[in-house]
């Protein structure tokens, strides 16, 4: 890394920290120990090394977004959280509970980049299904419904079906429907990939908000750094394949946000020192052999 890259980064973390004041330590929900992730045998030509000892605590409560060049396990490292994947090494613990490739469904809710609305049933069908799994008594179904639907604003479009509503439409049900779960961690994968840039920082208006509502643990996949900025309370920033964690940078900045905040000069400089850490990622990314190894010493 150059000189000025690390200057930067120094900077970055720098304009996050802010003032600090001595509080008790947080409540740890989510625990990565060592975690390493290998796709295919590793004599296997085909294998793929996604995550290298990557160790990380998330808080109770905070919104934390991994950023990183594609290809360097992020969406690999959020499944292994959520439980659909099981590391090949390290340790996952949610909420206490060590994880052994199973989901934790009344711990853990997904959003995804696509819908996952099923489109032959009615939006308020999709949500009476989703709490079916959960165990929700049938008598709260429809209240609890109605009122994670009037969260996202989105009440009027109870009993359209999915095909009749719009991508952004359908991702705030998305976002509803993990609400109406009451899983106190929820997991999204680049889930407004697809919006344009303005549908997507009204939706995240609406994300900052349901977190200060909720005081629900949040990790997030993006590749936007403005996003990124905008959103997170830290934001882990990845290496090229294999990823391992670069750098931790905190916003401190209180939830829900204002737009405001994205003409503040902090959220530029966070931005752009962002930036400046990815940049060379990112073009190691284009070349990475499936093992992270430099290309004169794979076989």
């Amino acid at each position: 890394m150059s000189g000025s890259v690390d200057a930067k980064l120094s900077g970055l973390q720098d304009i996050g920290r802010g003032s600090q004041s001595s509080t008790p330590a947080p409540e740890i929900t989510i625990a990565c120990r060592n975690v390493t992730h290998r796709f295919g045998h590793a004599r296997s030509p085909q294998s793929v090394l996604a995550l290298e000892n990557v160790s990380l605590e998330v808080r109770r409560g905070e919104f934390l977004c991994l950023l990183g060049p594609s290809g360097c396990g992020k969406s690999t490292l959020l499944n292994i959280i959520g439980g659909l994947v099981t590391p090949t090494g390290g340790e996952i613990t949610v909420r206490g509970r060590s994880l052994r490739g199973e989901p934790l469904p009344h711990d853990v809710a997904f959003v995804f980049q696509e819908s996952t609305l099923f489109p032959w049933y009615t939006i308020l069908e999709n949500f009476r299904l989703a709490l079916k799994f959960q165990g929700v008594p049938r008598g709260e179904w429809d209240g609890g419904a109605i009122a994670a639907l009037q969260s996202v604003g989105m009440t009027s479009f109870a009993q359209h079906y999915p095909g009749q509503l719009s991508v952004g439409m359908r991702q705030r049900i998305n976002v509803a429907r993990s609400i109406c779960v009451g899983t106190p961690v929820l997991l999204m994968d680049e889930p407004f990939a697809a919006l344009d840039e303005q549908t997507r920082m009204v939706l995240g208006e609406d994300l900052s908000i349901l977190l200060a509502k909720t005081g629900k643990t949040i990790v997030f996949v993006t590749h936007s750094l403005a996003e990124a900025v905008f959103l997170s309370d830290r934001i882990v920033v990845m290496t090229a394949r294999p990823g391992r964690i670069k750098t931790i940078v905190e916003v401190n900045e209180a939830h829900p946000r204002s737009a405001n905040f994205m003409i503040e000069p902090r959220f530029g400089d966070l931005r752009n020192a962002l930036y400046a850490a990815l940049r060379d990622e990112i073009r190691l990314a284009m070349t990475a052999p499936p093992d992270g190894q430099d290309e004169e010493t794979t076989p």
